[in-house]
């Protein structure tokens, strides 16, 4: 597990209120073993504001990802489903994305995400539900503004989970639009200061 304080620290020399954690993978390559550990983490952490699970967009919604996603229900821990490598579906691992392909593709990837979003609606399990709109990106250049496509989505979804979103700062929404950012839930004053979001595919 990798953490990344966000923010910088501030004068005491403590780190920023959000911290993301970037999970092992658990699928292809993965142990079991990893899967109990990470579980027991979500679990008992309380400053846990939002776990984002990455789907491979080539591979759509496999049973480990199925059964990650029960896992969460079950345990009641706040979660959000993120299509990756979506460049896959829309580019076709063209080295110039453009916006007729954008344009072209884009149907199939709307196709995909209703796909999932419909089975995450089926899932015969008690719990909370996914929160907030399947999100899509892709560390492939966007045709706007040269970052990440649909990187600025995941970021302001991170923003919101946590609260931070009300600094005032504006993010862009891009061309993959499928974000509406939740606002956080409540939080009391003993699972402050730091918040916690966590990504794993």
């Amino acid at each position: 597990m990798n953490f990344f304080a966000v923010g910088g620290e501030d004068e005491q020399g403590n780190p920023g209120k959000l911290s993301v954690l970037d999970m092992p993978g658990y699928g292809h390559k993965s142990r079991s073993e990893w899967g109990e550990e990470i579980m027991k983490y979500l679990i008992g952490r309380r400053q846990l504001a939002r776990a984002f699970v990455l789907i491979d967009s080539k591979h759509g919604l496999k049973r480990s990802d199925e059964a990650l996603l029960q896992a969460l229900r079950e345990n009641a821990i706040s979660h959000q489903v993120v299509l990756s490598k979506v460049d896959r579906l829309l580019f076709h691992n063209n080295r110039k994305p453009t916006k007729q392909l954008l344009q072209k593709h884009a149907p199939t990837l709307h196709k995909d995400v209703e796909s999932i979003r419909d089975r995450l609606e089926t899932m015969d399990v008690e719990g909370p539900k996914a929160l907030g709109e399947i999100l899509a990106c892709s560390t492939i250049a966007s045709i706007e503004d040269g970052k990440g496509l649909g990187i600025n989505n995941l970021r302001w979804s991170i923003l919101a989970a946590t609260g931070l979103n009300e600094v005032g700062r504006n993010v862009v929404m891009d061309e993959t639009d499928t974000a509406k950012p939740l606002a956080p839930e409540p939080s009391s004053p003993d699972t402050q200061p730091e918040r916690l979001v966590t990504l794993g595919s």
